[in-house]
């Protein structure tokens, strides 16, 4: 079975920088493992990066939540630790302006996959859009989002999203 790992926005920004909280550094050694398992296996792992302007407080999310952060090409756009020095050059990279990636999409329906799983951040927001994203694009592949590699600032809004991962016929593993 073709597979793929998707590790969203696992950016600096998301882990220390302005929008950081503390269970966010705490999953590097998960992610880590999990992209090493997926290496070995000779299995896909893909990156996606949330990506702004320097016009980011006039977009919508911008009004909505006034904390620049990823403006492309800063430090707060990077991969986080050691994530960075897994990120191969052939490794497919997703810029995304908003929480869910068309892109990313269209590229999964014609991949061929029968599982698709996501860690990385934040769980109810862009984890869940992706998430949802495959689950359209691939109704009939496995779609997995490994609760221990993903978290949100939030606990309450992660359960929440958890639960309707679950809903959605995602399988959330523990």
């Amino acid at each position: 079975m073709k597979k793929i790992l998707i590790v969203v926005d696992y950016q600096n920004d998301f882990v220390t920088g302005s929008l950081g909280f503390p269970k966010a550094v705490s999953l590097e050694s998960k992610i880590l493992k999990k992209i090493g398992e997926y290496r070995k296996n000779g299995w896909e792992v893909a990156f996606t990066f949330d990506t702004h302007g320097q016009d980011y407080p006039n977009t919508q999310e911008g009004r909505k939540l006034p904390i620049p952060h990823c403006v492309k090409n800063t430090e707060g756009w990077k991969l986080y630790g050691k994530i960075a020095g897994t990120c191969k050059l052939s490794d497919k990279r997703f810029e995304k302006k908003s929480f869910g990636s068309m892109e990313l999409a269209e590229y999964l329906s014609r991949g061929g996959y029968g599982s698709v799983e996501l860690v990385g951040l934040v769980s109810n927001i862009c984890v869940l859009s992706n998430a949802v994203l495959a689950k359209a694009a691939l109704p009939e592949a496995e779609v997995i989002v490994d609760s221990a590699c993903t978290a949100s600032a939030d606990e309450e809004m992660n359960q929440k999203a958890l639960d309707v991962m679950k809903g959605l016929q995602i399988e959330v593993r523990p």
